[in-house]
């Protein structure tokens, strides 16, 4: 698993390469990315170091990528942001993984890790920034307010039977009735 900073700065690049070349704020890709702001901005700051991405302050400044984004990959990132993925240790954490050093996890752990390696260094910041087009432009369903009860219903119906509105896919409630408490801390 991809440490958070290294997922964070896939999500931000992916914003940053639908783009299109242009600039774009780092608080506008936190919020577009669902990022904290300060912390992005301290992993902008690392991948601008590491010559992934160019910063440019002031009026008409921002964050572009310093290479096309189908030759940045997310090894790089994890390179840049020093992922533990990328480390030769072992599976059970004992040591640096190797053959003189055999432990029983050895031969499955040596072949998932080449694995994960290699599938790091296919998956590009395009193809993030593709994923992340479909994401933010998928129609999200809505939720539907419930009828108000007629007056027959209101006087015969108890208020915990009311139904709650269903999302479009039916698969998780989306809304309830607002006499109907939840008995959560929402604030």
């Amino acid at each position: 698993m991809l440490s958070q900073a290294v997922g964070y700065a896939a999500s931000a690049l992916g914003f940053v390469a639908a783009a299109g070349g242009r600039p774009v704020l780092v608080k506008d890709i936190a919020e577009a990315a669902g990022i904290p702001a300060p912390y992005l901005a301290k992993i902008v700051q690392t991948l601008a170091r590491r010559g992934i991405v160019i910063t440019q302050r002031g009026i008409g400044g921002g964050v572009t990528l310093a290479q096309q984004a189908s030759s940045t990959t997310l090894y790089d990132l994890c390179v840049a942001l020093d992922d533990p993925c990328i480390h030769q240790r072992c599976m059970l954490g004992t040591d640096t993984c190797s053959d003189e050093r055999a432990c029983p996890a050895h031969q499955f752990w040596t072949a998932q890790r080449a694995k994960t390696l290699d599938y790091l260094r296919k998956m590009t910041v395009a193809d993030i920034a593709a994923f992340e087009s479909r994401r933010r432009w998928k129609p999200m369903a809505t939720p539907i307010p419930p009828a108000p009860p007629s007056p027959s219903q209101h006087e015969t119906q108890p208020a915990q039977s009311k139904p709650m509105m269903l999302s479009v896919l039916g698969q998780a409630p989306m809304g309830r009735p607002a006499d109907r408490p939840t008995g959560e801390n929402t604030g």
